[in-house]
């Protein structure tokens, strides 16, 4: 199934991509709940409900849906670091042993369809395609054989990066660098984990004005989905519709010569391989 969150004349709503458009789930069954965490938390009855409602006729065709990050609020947002090989080799950077991880806030989400602001704060913000994790079950000291049951799907995401914050600040300001208002894309939908034949085989590209600048595989990963939910489950209990930015593949802007960083005007779209078109426009911040 293809779930999204969008804005409605009753607020959020979770919602079923189908043939001609997207369902309003609450509207077409009120017994399913009205956000996707919800209905992530209420188990697989409450999935065979939504997938039961694939048979109704669409809400809203989806060019008039106003797209809101998948999961609008999550518990965390944490991301790995230097997690594709091909990006090591292009940074001449070494291969981490284990997984570097940071966070976001979920203050940077934004949605499919809406604006990257430019910070009045930085001259260097630059793009960064990602496969997102979502978390469908709570977990702590997750094994990393039974990791994938901890997994409700998979969405396209943008790490956008701020990179004279990350790495010019006094001591470097990953965290703030990383997490300026609009710096989380997240979309446009969730894809279920049965949809997915595996996650470590799916093509990943960003494209900036239609020019492709990242092209890759997520066989490339130097940490598995199923080990990064282990490393980081040994710290933290993750909740349902955590949120997990896997990395990004080599192109990325400040690695190019010259360096090459968003602006307003340009278009930015992450596509991956059966999760869809993540489509955002870059404008200057208000």
């Amino acid at each position: 199934m293809k779930l999204a969150t969008i804005l409605t004349d009753r607020g959020p709503r979770a919602a079923l991509a189908v043939p001609g458009g997207l369902v309003d789930l609450h509207a077409a069954n009120p017994s399913i709940p009205d956000s996707l965490p919800g209905i992530l938390a209420a188990g697989s009855e409450c999935l065979e409900r939504v997938a039961a409602c694939s048979q109704a006729d669409p809400t809203l065709a989806e060019d008039q849906a106003r797209f809101l990050p998948v999961i609008p609020c999550p518990q965390k947002i944490l991301c790995v670091g230097l997690n594709y090989a091909d990006h090591a080799r292009e940074s001449g950077a070494e291969v981490p042993e284990e997984p570097v991880i940071f966070s976001k806030f979920a203050s940077a989400l934004t949605g499919h369809g809406q604006p990257i602001e430019l910070p009045r704060a930085s001259a260097e913000v630059d793009y960064e395609a990602e496969l997102v994790v979502v978390i469908g079950r709570r977990g702590k000291h997750v094994p990393e054989d039974q990791a994938m049951d901890y997994v409700a799907g998979y969405a396209c995401g943008h790490d956008v990066s701020a990179r004279d914050w990350q790495l010019r600040k006094p001591g470097g300001q990953w965290l703030l660098g990383k997490t300026f208002d609009t710096f989380a894309p997240v979309g446009p939908y969730l894809v279920t984990r049965d949809e997915v034949p595996d996650p470590h085989q799916l093509d990943i590209q960003l494209r900036l004005n239609g020019e492709t600048m990242q092209s890759s595989n997520t066989r490339e990963l130097i940490f598995s989905v199923p080990r990064l939910i282990a490393y980081i489950s040994q710290v933290m209990t993750l909740e349902v519709g955590d949120l997990i930015f896997t990395g990004t593949p080599p192109g990325v802007g400040f690695s190019r010569k010259p360096p090459v960083f968003l602006k307003p005007g340009d278009v930015a779209e992450v596509e991956i391989q059966y999760l869809g078109v993540l489509r955002n426009p870059v404008v200057a911040e208000p």
